[in-house]
């Protein structure tokens, strides 16, 4: 899935000459935290986010308690000085798993989408990921999350849908991760049935070991000294 399908295409902007307390009135009435600065061909120029503008406000201000002189000395400031230059931005032809990847590395709340030409198309937010993320892997259907460890070696995915689909369950996703051991492999189908007991049994019968997905999970945290 690419990051056009997933983005907000209706973006919330606001110039570079707007005060900071109009930016902050911006995101109070529409819920956003972040906010892309364009100029007048919407070339993406910055962004300001909502602890930009905290950390240019006094505590006093934000409770409403500012002298008059101090609250005009702000009623001043631009966005333009407060605003993040030539933020990180991200193709509407990537894909989610590179936003996410990406997200990760940078450590931001939300990539501005922007074409060759630099002109904003998007927003893609954390919570737009997620939202992806819950459709592509059909998490949002009720269902079971099963735990399974195999041998890394052909044949062994097939297997195991096989033996799910011939028990008439239908898939939500299925999820291959990396093991600490070598020469094994964790697979979690996401199966659209709360009854999987059938479908257990049958897999330990056929020779699989079962994990508990969250206590495998737990493994790969680093340990507390």
């Amino acid at each position: 899935m690419f990051v056009s399908r997933s983005m907000v295409s209706e973006v919330i902007t606001i110039d570079k000459d707007a005060s900071v307390f109009e930016a902050q009135e911006k995101m109070a009435a529409k819920g956003i935290r972040h906010l892309p600065v364009v100029d007048a061909e919407n070339v993406l120029i910055g962004i300001v986010t909502d602890r930009d503008v905290r950390s240019a406000m006094p505590y006093e201000l934000l409770k409403e308690k500012c002298d008059p002189s101090k609250r005009e000395e702000l009623a001043r400031m631009k966005v333009e000085e407060i605003m993040t230059r030539n933020p990180k931005t991200i193709s509407p032809m990537y894909t989610i798993q590179d936003a996410l990847l990406m997200i990760q590395k940078e450590r931001v709340g939300a990539f501005p989408v922007v074409d060759d030409e630099g002109k904003l198309k998007g927003i893609l937010s954390v919570r737009d990921l997620l939202r992806a993320f819950i459709n592509v892997l059909g998490i949002g259907q009720p269902g079971t999350l099963v735990g399974i460890e195999v041998e890394e070696k052909v044949g062994q995915l097939k297997r195991i849908v096989d033996a799910i689909t011939e028990e008439n369950i239908s898939f939500g996703s299925v999820l291959v991760a990396r093991t600490w051991e070598e020469g094994k492999r964790a697979v979690f189908p996401y199966l659209l049935t709360n009854n999987v007991a059938r479908i257990k049994k049958k897999l330990t019968g056929m020779g699989y070991t079962l994990i508990d997905p969250m206590d495998w999970y737990l493994d790969q945290l680093p340990k507390k000294s």
